[in-house]
């Protein structure tokens, strides 16, 4: 059992933000229980991926792929998934500043 997520499985519901995700690809889990759905995500490498996916030309540092419940890991990973979002946003916000400038 893992300190402190119990109650953040509970309170998960992969309906809600699992429906979003699993139209770009399948979850590696196989029990496919919350718990194993959430640990997923919150290792941070399905959503690098994913975010892969949609910005293929970001220049993106290498993930951890075994993180075994190391929260260090962990935090690197979702560190690097936090620069792949800002990134993309500060590109689309220039591209849309210069749209908007053109008008």
């Amino acid at each position: 059992r893992f300190h402190g997520v119990s109650e953040s499985v509970e309170l998960f519901s992969p309906h809600l933000c699992l429906s979003d995700v699993k139209t770009v690809g399948q979850l590696t889990v196989t029990d496919g229980t919350k718990l194993s759905e959430y640990i997923e995500l919150v290792d941070g490498i399905y959503l690098n991926e994913i975010m892969l996916e949609i910005n293929p030309k970001a220049t993106v540092q290498r993930t951890n792929k075994k993180v075994n419940n190391d929260s260090t890991l962990r935090i690197q990973n979702l560190s690097i998934l936090i620069r792949q979002i800002k990134a993309f946003y500060q590109v689309r916000a220039v591209w849309t500043g210069i749209t908007a400038a053109r008008d």
